[in-house]
């Protein structure tokens, strides 16, 4: 049993479509609805380049995990908004490289859950928390005796904050990364990448698209100055800086620019809490 694995709150609603099932489905995976199908195929009207987006988003986020266990010596991540089990999840990765890394999943959708308890059954160096993402103090409280706080940790907000709405108080996306980056120890990294686009039709038409199909259960495409802000008081990591995530230390040369999306982007990089 996944160290603090506790029974499922919610039931699975199939009527909606589900971000995680959607992003499950543009990976090529199973673990789907016919609703969530739908809203793929209407997602893929208005940004066709959605499947390419979500494969190398992914990528990214396996280089990302593996740089920082490898070379910055993190053995301990936080990821909010895990989504969906898929082949190397984070703390495979993690896993691989420091055999006693420890990871924490968040989310609170539950299929997610269901699968994410099943998977890291008999990995005691998983925690699996039934939380949204923004309630940064419960997530802090419940990791308390999990992770040591006193050590980096490297807070993973990947391809997530363009779920949460814009809003005036703590939940504002703004406000739940400089929550997290407050609570962080000296030395710990924030993986940060969301979808951008410099078109307003994009933005606006996929925006519209996600808040229908999941119900509300979403936020709204941005632009990269936007996200950029999110870096306010972070030591970007540089070289590459924030880029279109393709770019971010890359394994192999990536595409041209004729062959690169052009009506959105996973835009973003790694930012560290100043020693």
């Amino acid at each position: 049993m996944a160290y603090g694995e506790k029974p499922q709150t919610h039931s699975i609603d199939t009527s909606k479509a589900s971000a995680a099932r959607m992003y499950d489905w543009l990976l090529g995976g199973s673990e789907n609805f016919e609703v969530d199908r739908v809203a793929c195929g209407q997602l893929m009207e208005i940004a066709p380049s959605s499947q390419q987006l979500a494969r190398s988003n992914r990528d990214f986020l396996r280089r990302v995990v593996r740089i920082l266990a490898t070379e910055k010596g993190i053995t301990q991540f936080l990821d909010h908004g895990s989504g969906l089990p898929t082949q190397d999840n984070v703390h495979e990765i993690a896993q691989r490289a420091r055999p006693d890394a420890r990871v924490v999943y968040v989310d609170n959708d539950p299929m997610v859950l269901a699968h994410a308890r099943t998977t890291l059954d008999d990995n005691q160096n998983t925690m699996v928390l039934d939380y949204d993402m923004r309630d940064t103090k419960k997530i802090r409280q419940a990791t308390d005796e999990f992770l040591d706080w006193n050590r980096p940790i490297a807070a993973l907000f990947v391809s997530v904050l363009h779920c949460l709405p814009d809003t005036n108080d703590h939940r504002d996306p703004a406000a739940v990364i400089r929550a997290v980056a407050s609570q962080l120890p000296r030395g710990s990294y924030m993986v940060i990448c969301q979808l951008v686009s410099d078109d307003p039709s994009v933005r606006k038409g996929v925006t519209q698209l996600m808040e229908a199909a999941t119900n509300g259960h979403w936020g709204r495409v941005r632009e990269p100055r936007e996200v950029q802000r999110y870096f306010d008081h972070l030591e970007i990591e540089d070289p590459p800086g924030l880029v279109n995530v393709i770019d971010w230390r890359p394994d192999s040369q990536p595409p041209p620019a004729s062959l690169r999306p052009t009506d959105w982007v996973e835009w973003g990089g790694v930012g560290r809490i100043p020693a």
